[in-house]
């Protein structure tokens, strides 16, 4: 598997496709892919879109119209705040368990990457 982080280009898309599913509740077409970023084909949409299928980072169905979904944490959001995010869904989860040791070094790391 190729490097998985998108290229400029590919995080292009992602967040267009994010902002569109957000809009609208559901994917853009190739054709609005097209459009919207100024490629010149939808062959060139689809070699881009098979591309982050191919890194996981877009899921589709097979034969489905608007059907593109993000895998993947926003690409809008930094690689901290990914890793904040899942920092508090593991003390959350920690906390509901009463595992006190373990929330109490979470907590600690949070506090550390939010003042970096």
């Amino acid at each position: 598997m190729q490097d998985a982080r998108p290229s400029k280009k590919q995080r292009e898309l992602l967040v267009f496709i994010e902002g569109f599913i957000k809009g609208n509740g559901y994917g853009p077409s190739y054709r609005e892919i097209m459009r919207a970023l100024d490629y010149k084909s939808v062959s060139t949409v689809a070699v881009h879109v098979d591309g982050l299928i191919a890194h996981g980072l877009l899921r589709k169905q097979d034969n489905s119209a608007r059907s593109l979904e993000l895998v993947a944490a926003s690409p809008t959001k930094s690689p901290r705040d990914e890793h904040i995010e899942w920092l508090e869904r593991e003390l959350k989860e920690r906390e509901s368990n009463d595992d006190k040791k373990a929330a109490l070094v979470l907590r600690q790391a949070i506090e550390i990457l939010r003042n970096d």
